[in-house]
């Protein structure tokens, strides 16, 4: 039988959160192969704590000689309030004029997170969008999924990237890599998504309130004008489908009672694994 050929170059898709940085940091310390790059899909709306967290791993990375790259498609907030941009919906929580609830399609994590990445592997590799990759040239792109998680491993959908999932080849949960960064200074790894992310829980946004009040603010201002879907909807004479909220109470972020607990869970936002794929988005 015919061997497939070696990767042309060893890529881990860093989302800056507790899994991807034990990747990095088992890389860095020759415990798994040597990454060639390390590829960061910047949304441009990520809490500062994560954006200090990166900078840290930057300093890692860099003692190993593996280079961290940042990609990005815009800010995120920014493109979701412009009208003259495209925009790539997010999975905000609906109430329909009719009482029914509903949640909005996601189309941001493929628009500014996994295009970008498959951007930078193909140029890495040498054939940038639209030059065609050969058959046989591949990059190994690792994830950071580990085995608590291990339904939501997904081979690429390419054929120039094959995905590989080394945590679960050696079988760590999330707590072990959690561990393992706090052996290592890093124990306060923060879970890496969106300010506005519709997927936080309640603890998470608590969380956000109490150590970033800002970045809540923030996140408070977006959900209020959001409410009616994005800007460009009225003036293209597009149908309204009902009021859109950030948080699944479907009220207003700033009203909601934090101290309960609501779905969903409190997970990050992986590029290649994002909550609403076990969630079963509404349309």
């Amino acid at each position: 039988m015919k061997r497939s050929a070696p990767p042309k170059l060893r890529l881990l898709s860093l989302g800056a959160g507790v899994q991807s940085s034990a990747l990095l940091l088992l890389s860095a310390q020759g415990a798994i192969p040597r990454f060639d790059y390390a590829l960061f899909a910047d949304t441009g709306w990520e809490p500062a704590a994560v954006y200090r967290h990166l900078e840290r791993l930057e300093g890692v990375a860099a003692g190993a000689g593996i280079p961290i790259r940042r990609v990005s498609a815009g800010n995120i907030r920014h493109d979701a309030l412009d009208e003259r941009h495209r925009f790539a919906s997010m999975p905000l929580f609906i109430a329909k004029p009719d009482g029914r609830r509903g949640m909005a399609r996601r189309q941001c994590t493929s628009e500014y997170k996994v295009r970008p990445l498959k951007r930078e592997a193909r140029r890495l590799l040498g054939y940038p969008h639209p030059a065609r990759v050969p058959q046989g040239v591949y990059a190994e792109q690792a994830i950071g999924i580990s085995t608590d998680e291990f339904h939501r491993a997904k081979d690429a959908d390419v054929a120039y990237l094959r995905n590989v999932f080394p945590l679960l080849d050696i079988g760590w949960t999330r707590q072990d890599c959690r561990a393992y960064l706090a052996l290592y200074g890093l124990g306060d790894t923060p879970k890496s998504a969106c300010i506005g992310c519709p997927y936080r829980s309640n603890a998470s946004w608590a969380r956000l309130r109490a150590e970033e009040p800002e970045a809540f603010a923030d996140a408070v201002d977006f959900d209020a004008a959001i409410r009616h879907g994005h800007p460009a909807a009225a003036t293209r004479g597009m149908p309204l489908e009902g009021a859109f909220y950030l948080h699944p109470a479907r009220i207003p972020l700033g009203e909601v009672d934090l101290g309960e607990e609501a779905e969903p869970g409190e997970r990050g936002c992986s590029p290649w694994a994002c909550p609403g794929e076990d969630e079963g988005e509404e349309r």
